[in-house]
């Protein structure tokens, strides 16, 4: 049962947020998180907590310190300052509790996830989740006409950016030590992927995502050429082509909307190079930000129109529009959050802020990267390699986008923190072993034995 739990937790999460409890929701808000949310996720997360804490399996560690939870700490404790010293504080508590929600889902894959068995309904979830969202993406498209696919997740952006972090994590799983029938489930998975990343026409996730798949490729796969894997890369390469012929228009048309120049000029509005020029203005008043989550709040109250964008005021609208049972769109009149993870995490908690945020994701690259040497299909190995390069397609993508902060890419990254953790931990526990029992080996020698030597070539 708990592995099923844990299946439901990790493939469940890009069903979290069609699936939850909002209190307090002020849905009307431009930020990254409108309400304390709690969802079956949460339960599972905490259910496995307990269970592994209370009745571990033989094979299981009741607790131990998983590499970069330190971190973690320093950053939500910083957080949590952030909150305390700005206002207003409801929208910081918002994203603290999502915070704390990420970290709860952390320590149950660090705690649960400690053999190949729990790796294997990891990937199973995670497959089976990448192939709803492919097939949602081919419905949005096909058959309600859709321009950019969504899957289950509320934005393009963040379907693509899902994919981002999982496709390298089924190039792993695909090409580790996993029975066949697993592998090739994990492929079709990957095919899933590929087209629907192309069908959310993403200007940043569609590059990103190949960069990440194919490095982890060539990771994970010997580089002796067989007539198999030719016969491979073609069928990808016909399908890849049929997909992008498929999608031509909408790439051209979404490739062709915006030029770099003006991307980055700060003249614009709602580009990146307004964000820069907002954040810019931000610190030149709050060296420590506006506060967690208070982004939009700020920019359209008073930093927009200090930057020649004015916007409405929160404080301005009618208590009349906020009780009425219509729907209202918001977005032309408040700013949205700023599409990129280092701008909006400057400007809500400064400098040391995101300084912080900095050494928190260089932990978290220190941890999987250390999977990429001493190749070895070994799924507690190889799937080590797969999280890393997903943690790369995410901050490729956060160059360009927030979403990193949305439930189900926060959840199903922390997931995949907390594995590779926990698999670092492993490894760490074997090698003490091995050196345990090589040492015992050693002692337990007569003293008047003659070492042995390995035969060389003349012997």
């Amino acid at each position: 049962m708990r592995n099923w739990a844990f299946f439901a937790m990790a493939g469940g999460a890009v069903l979290s947020e069609r699936l939850d409890v909002n209190i307090l929701s002020q849905h009307w808000y431009r930020g990254t998180t409108r309400g304390f949310e709690f969802s079956f996720v949460d339960i599972l997360a905490w259910a496995l907590i307990i269970s592994t804490v209370l009745t571990p399996q033989r094979h299981q560690k009741r607790f131990y310190w998983p590499a970069s939870f330190a971190f973690m700490l320093l950053y939500l404790g910083f957080a949590v300052y952030s909150v305390a010293t700005s206002e207003p504080k409801i929208y910081g508590m918002f994203e603290l509790s999502k915070m704390l929600r990420a970290v709860i889902v952390f320590w149950a894959a660090a705690l649960y996830v400690q053999s190949e068995r729990e790796l294997k309904f990891l990937v199973l979830a995670i497959a089976t989740a990448v192939c709803l969202q492919g097939i949602l993406a081919v419905k949005h498209r096909l058959l309600l006409g859709i321009e950019r696919a969504t899957g289950t997740l509320d934005h393009a952006n963040s379907l693509s950016m899902y994919l981002c972090m999982t496709g390298p994590f089924l190039v792993a799983a695909a090409t580790s030590g996993f029975n066949r029938w697993i592998q090739f489930y994990c492929q079709g998975a990957l095919a899933c992927a590929g087209i629907g990343i192309l069908l959310t026409v993403s200007r940043a996730g569609i590059p990103a995502f190949v960069l990440v798949t194919l490095a982890a490729m060539a990771f994970c796969i010997s580089w002796k050429i067989t007539v198999k894997k030719v016969a491979v890369t073609l069928l990808i390469m016909c399908a890849l082509g049929a997909a992008v012929a498929a999608s031509w228009d909408s790439l051209v048309a979404r490739f062709g909307s915006a030029s770099l120049t003006e991307e980055t000029s700060k003249e614009g509005f709602e580009n990146r190079g307004q964000y820069v020029g907002l954040a810019e203005a931000i610190l030149g008043e709050r060296p420590n930000g506006v506060g967690l989550n208070n982004w939009s709040y700020w920019v359209s109250k008073r930093y927009g129109a200090l930057t020649g964008t004015p916007y409405e005021d929160y404080d301005d609208i009618p208590q009349s529009m906020l009780d009425s049972p219509i729907v209202f769109d918001w977005a032309p009149k408040y700013a949205p959050p700023a599409h990129n993870l280092a701008i909006i995490t400057v400007g809500e908690m400064g400098r040391i802020g995101l300084a912080v945020f900095v050494l928190l994701w260089i932990r978290w690259f220190w941890v999987a990267g250390s999977f990429l040497w001493r190749r070895s299909d070994a799924p507690s190995r190889r799937l080590g390699v797969g999280i890393f390069f997903g943690m790369c397609g995410v901050f490729l993508q956060s160059l360009t986008e927030w979403v990193f902060r949305q439930t189900a890419v926060t959840f199903t990254f922390h997931m995949f923190a907390g594995t590779v953790a926990s698999l670092y931990y492993l490894r760490h526990r074997e090698w003490a072993r091995k050196e345990a029992r090589e040492a015992q080996d050693i002692h337990e020698l007569p003293a008047d034995a003659e070492p042995v030597h390995a035969p060389t070539a003349e012997s």
